[in-house]
C-alpha cells in the first residue's frame, strides 16, 4: 500500500487500469519518497511489441479511470519488468 498525502493507495487498483492500456504489456506500481505528500505513485511498464505510448499518454489514461489521488504522476518504461522463478513480478527490485 502507497500512503499519499493521507490517502490510502492500493497498488492492485491502478495495474488493472493499466493492463487496460493497449500498449501496456507488464506494469508494476510502486511508492517513491516524496516530499511533501510522504510518497508519489510511480508505474513502471514495458511496452507491447509494436506499441508506442508516451508518459504523458498513460497520465492522461489513468487521469480518466482513477480518482485525482491515486493516479500515477511518475511513468517509466523498461524492456522488461524483473521476475523472479515463478514470474511474479519483483517491485522491491524496482525501487532500488
Amino acid at each position: 500500500m502507497i500512503i499519499r498525502g493521507g490517502f490510502n493507495v492500493y497498488p492492485r487498483e491502478i495495474e488493472e487500469v493499466l493492463y487496460g492500456h493497449p500498449a501496456v504489456a507488464e506494469a508494476a506500481v510502486i511508492g517513491v519518497p516524496h516530499a511533501s505528500h510522504g510518497e508519489e505513485v510511480k508505474a513502471v511498464l514495458a511496452r507491447k511489441a509494436g506499441q508506442s505510448a508516451t508518459q504523458e499518454q498513460i497520465i492522461a489514461y489513468c487521469r480518466e479511470k482513477l480518482a485525482a489521488y491515486k493516479y500515477p504522476r511518475i511513468v517509466e518504461f523498461r524492456d522488461a519488468l524483473p521476475k523472479g522463478p515463478t514470474g511474479k513480478i519483483l517491485k522491491r527490485e524496482l525501487k532500488a
